[in-house]
């Protein structure tokens, strides 16, 4: 693990081509699902949407960062650019340190096999060796409560299950940098003190955290800075509160 893990973003750009982009059912369709972002003509590329233009940051250890705007702001854009999901159209992203993304929890379960096999395979695209799956393994099996049933296809689980085995596996990791777009709910009322529990120390555990939310309140007592995102571009920087005024001040 790195000793100091860190994220600079430098003049980033991310445009995303629209095929079809001249039909008369495109511009209907964007009436009703704005991207935010700005539609234009670029140069060789035909119609595109900017979601994100010329953002530039740097995130150190240490760091509880929000990303905070309105819907089609380029928050997930952003985090997806940080996580390596999106390459640039222009300028260069830098990380130093394990990055772990949690955007869907669910994301690669195999309904087909067990809850054990599910456990070996999340933990390798999470980065784990197989070592360090096996380590794990007894670990994440007692916090899930889920007993046989880990034997058993996934399939045969009910969704509140499913959810509790996925949540486990991408929780026992040691994130040194954590990328998060809205707080992980497992949705099952019986097991959502202990979950929030282990999410907070999961959290806590992270070198850097980036956090996209629209919830003040959880902004406020998980993050200590915010960067305010409008159509793609960082209109202002500095400590939570700040942001979090002047982001109400600016939707009112």
């Amino acid at each position: 693990m790195s000793a100091t893990p860190s994220l600079h973003v430098d003049a980033v750009t991310v445009d995303f081509p629209v095929y079809g982009g001249d039909s008369r059912s495109f511009k209907n369709d964007l009436l009703h699902r704005s991207t935010g972002g700005r539609i234009g003509r670029y140069a060789g590329r035909g119609m595109s949407v900017r979601a994100l233009e010329e953002v530039t940051l740097a995130f150190a250890r240490g760091d509880r960062v929000a990303l905070v705007g309105a819907n089609g702001a380029g928050k997930t854009t952003l985090l997806r650019v940080l996580a390596g999901i999106y390459q640039p159209t222009g300028g260069t992203v830098r990380r130093r340190g394990r990055v772990a993304s949690l955007f869907n929890i669910s994301l690669g379960i195999d309904f087909d096999a067990t809850g054990y096999e599910n456990i070996g395979t999340r933990g390798l695209l999470l980065g784990l060796t197989p070592a360090e799956i096996r380590e794990r393994t007894d670990e994440i099996a007692a916090f899930t409560e889920l007993g046989d049933y880990l034997a058993m296809p996934v399939h045969t689980y009910s969704s509140g299950m499913m959810l509790r085995l996925a949540f486990a596996v991408c929780t026992c990791i040691e994130p040194e940098i954590l990328l998060m777009d809205e707080w992980i709910g497992v949705g099952d009322a019986a097991f959502v003190e202990k979950a929030e529990r282990r999410l907070q120390a999961f959290v806590e555990r992270a070198g850097i955290l980036v956090l996209a939310s629209h919830s003040a309140a959880l902004i406020e007592r998980v993050c200590t800075t915010g960067v305010l995102l409008e159509r793609g571009r960082v209109r202002a920087a500095g400590p939570i509160d700040r942001i979090l005024r002047q982001y109400a001040g600016h939707a009112s």
